[in-house]
C-alpha cells in the first residue's frame, strides 16, 4: 500500500477504533494530525495505523492514556528497562486492584447470604448497611 493512502474514517476502520477516537488521540497528541491539502483530505499512512494499533493493545494491557503517552516517547539504548519499569509499575496496581476485587467479592458473597436469611417482610441488611452512615478513613499521620 502506498503511503499516506488512508482518510481518517479508512485510518479508524483499519485500526478497529471510531473516527472520533482517532480525533481525541490526536487532541491528545498520542497521534499526529497530518496537513491538509489544499481543497483535500488529509491522508494516513501504515504508521498511524500500527500506532493506533499499538495504543489500542497498551489500553487492553491498563495503561492510561497518560502512561500510554510515556511509552511512545521511549525510544534508544535504555528503552526496555524503561518499559520494564513502567510495565512493573502497572502490575503493581493490577495486583492492588486484583486485591481490592477480591475483597469485594468477598463483602458482596456475605450481603448476598445475609439478604438470603432474612425471613419475607423484614428489612434488607445490604440496604441497612448502604444506608449507614460511614466513618472517614483514617490517615496515618
Amino acid at each position: 500500500m502506498r503511503p499516506n493512502t488512508f482518510t481518517i474514517s479508512r485510518l479508524a476502520a483499519a485500526a478497529d477504533v471510531h473516527v472520533e477516537t482517532v480525533r481525541y488521540y490526536q487532541r491528545r497528541k498520542l497521534l499526529h494530525q497530518p496537513a491538509r491539502p489544499s481543497g483535500g483530505v488529509r491522508r494516513y499512512g501504515e504508521s498511524d495505523v500500527n500506532r493506533l494499533r499499538f495504543i489500542r493493545h497498551a489500553q487492553k494491557m491498563g495503561f492510561s492514556l497518560d502512561e500510554i503517552a510515556g511509552l511512545l516517547q521511549i525510544t534508544g539504548k535504555h528503552s526496555c528497562e524503561q518499559t520494564r519499569q513502567l510495565t512493573e509499575r502497572k502490575l503493581v496496581d493490577v495486583r492492588l486492584r486484583i486485591r481490592e476485587l477480591r475483597n469485594l467479592e468477598r463483602d458482596l458473597e456475605q450481603k448476598v447470604a445475609r439478604c438470603a436469611r432474612v425471613p419475607a417482610g423484614e428489612c434488607c441488611p445490604t440496604l441497612d448497611f448502604l444506608e449507614r452512615p460511614r466513618k472517614p478513613a483514617a490517615t496515618g499521620s
